[in-house]
């Protein structure tokens, strides 16, 4: 048995460097994004194929209290046959054991707790291959991207929430003296947990987005109840099984972590989400269930990721080329199924002035059109960056998209030669005009964007911070070569309370945040309530005990 506080010890140099890295806030990663054999090792990529093939078809090795039986609910994008089953919990268990594991894991203090996790990282790490092909195969993100976004990039973000965790929760000393002339006192100061904490977890990004409350909850002294999304449950059950394991091999009570598998329809995370002893609800996915949840959990804090219209200003550019190639590939990435990927492009209908002259509205959209498609003119590498269309629902807004006038970069279907079965589609893009609001202001998740057509570069603004102040947004970009332009945007994202980005035409996309550097959701619109990862992210989770006794 290796106790948490030496688990504390072995991972020491990792959580300091973590903790410097999110006061720093510049660039840092403790986990590889590259999948190469230079990095990983010849034999790391075969073995984690063999052990993703291995699970399939078979029941998921994983214990948890209370199991009724067994659901199997995941279909992979990709085509392939899945077959895994989980274990069926009866929510109300899961809660008993959560409470009855807290004891003990308050106990670990928060830097046995940070050991901990730092430890499941580190083993998490260690079989990120096998977790990249599931979230291949789960969310329908290419490989590489699954490798990237859904391993290496999702421990940096489960590790910056730890250092988070760990410097709040150590800001105070644990023991304190305290004189006053003849009067000492001894105090004590215990970090002690909200309460049982919920991850309800989302089809597209089930780790990059789960492991910052799992990981914030577990380091502030609360279990956690995972609960995935029926489309998208083994990379989840994968971190479970990874946290039961270091947990009981600490010596503590592996019911500190649990899966909550279920069918559709079933409703196990509204009846988790309102139960007394839940405190904590962490939550990516549809507006709809994020503002129930937000109306409905009054018992607990919760942090929700939602929809949102993620907004493009364009008013000028002195690198055209650069413009469209980056906005296309922004459009493209995992066929647009991020949540920070653009769906509102503002164009004023004079145009704008760029390096290469002044285009019109006609001119830029043809010009857009053609950088999407020499982007994805090879079936190969468009594969790779479009991914495969998640589910039915993405698939029905594109196809209703499709239906309507003013397209003026229809969506197109491409082969992918090793998945015969994935549904691929290229981005489609539609001109709208600014009056045209109802179709504008609702979320089209998925590769559909709308080139709306405004009165000036100010109107432009003006439908921006209105838009994203009502409906929310994750994030937003504006091209200008004017400074007095981009003052005006930066006051404009202040005022919708939005993350802004400026004229990005290299390798820099709007639709990615580092961590460790990148903020991500902001909590001052209504797409998010917290941003990934801030102060208000972990101290929400804990609360500080004293007591104190005479010397």
């Amino acid at each position: 048995m290796t106790s948490p506080a030496e688990l504390y010890t072995t991972h020491r140099e990792l959580l300091d460097r973590a903790v410097t890295a999110t006061a720093a806030r510049d660039y840092w990663s403790a986990y590889p994004e590259s999948p190469s054999k230079s990095v990983y090792g010849e034999e790391a990529a075969p073995t984690g194929d063999r052990a993703f093939t291995g699970l399939l078809g078979q029941p998921f090795p994983l214990d948890v209290p209370g199991a009724v039986g067994s659901v199997s609910t995941e279909r992979s994008p990709y085509g392939i046959e899945l077959g895994i089953s989980y274990p069926k919990a009866d929510p109300l268990a899961l809660i008993a054991a959560a409470r009855a594991a807290t004891p003990g894991w308050r106990a670990a203090g928060p830097t046995g707790r940070a050991g901990v996790a730092a430890e499941i990282l580190s083993r998490l790490h260690a079989r990120v291959f096998e977790l990249a092909h599931a979230v291949q195969h789960t969310t329908g993100q290419a490989f590489v991207m699954a490798f990237q976004a859904g391993g290496t990039h999702a421990l940096d973000r489960g590790l910056e929430a730890v250092a988070c965790a760990l410097a709040a929760t150590t800001r105070l000393p644990s023991e304190s003296r305290w004189t006053k002339g003849q009067l000492e006192l001894a105090k004590t100061a215990t970090v002690t947990g909200r309460g049982v904490g919920l991850v309800i977890g989302c089809t597209t990004f089930p780790t990059w987005n789960g492991f910052p409350g799992l990981f914030a909850s577990l380091v502030t002294g609360n279990p956690v109840i995972v609960k995935p999304h029926p489309g998208a449950v083994l990379p989840l059950a994968i971190t479970v099984q990874v946290c039961r394991e270091v947990l009981a091999e600490a010596g503590l009570n592996p019911d500190v972590v649990t899966l909550a598998a279920e069918e559709p329809g079933d409703g196990v995370a509204a009846t988790l989400a309102t139960h007394p002893d839940v405190r904590i609800v962490d939550f990516t996915g549809s507006s709809e269930f994020g503002d129930w949840l937000e109306a409905n959990a009054r018992q607990a804090v919760v942090y929700t990721e939602k929809a949102g219209l993620n907004t493009v200003v364009l008013d000028s550019t002195a690198d055209y080329q650069g413009l469209l190639r980056n906005l296309a590939f922004s459009l493209s990435l995992y066929s647009g199924q991020m949540c920070t990927t653009p769906q509102n492009l503002l164009i004023p209908r004079d145009g704008i002035d760029t390096d290469a002259g002044h285009r019109d509205v006609e001119e830029f959209a043809a010009d857009l059109g053609a950088a999407l498609d020499k982007l994805l003119g090879d079936p190969r590498r468009a594969a790779g960056t479009l991914g495969a269309i998640v589910n039915d629902g993405v698939f029905a807004r594109l196809t209703e998209a499709g239906t309507a006038p003013g397209v003026v970069h229809p969506s197109t279907a491409i082969a992918d030669e090793q998945f015969p079965g994935a549904t691929i589609r290229t981005p489609l893009v539609a001109r709208l005009d600014a009056a045209d609001e109802k179709t504008y202001t609702r979320e089209w998740f998925g590769p559909v964007s709308f080139l709306i057509t405004t009165d000036s570069t100010e109107h432009s603004l003006r439908i921006f911070t209105e838009t994203v102040r009502a409906h929310g947004a994750l994030s937003a970009l504006v091209h200008s070569t004017s400074p007095a332009v981009l003052e005006s945007a930066r006051e404009a994202a202040l005022d919708a309370g939005v993350h802004l980005s400026e004229n990005l035409t290299g390798g820099v996309f709007v639709n990615q945040t580092a961590a460790f550097s990148d903020l991500h959701g902001t909590g001052a619109n209504p797409a998010a309530t917290a941003s990934l990862t801030d102060d208000w992210f972990v101290a929400g989770r804990f609360f500080t005990l004293q007591s104190r006794r005479p010397v």
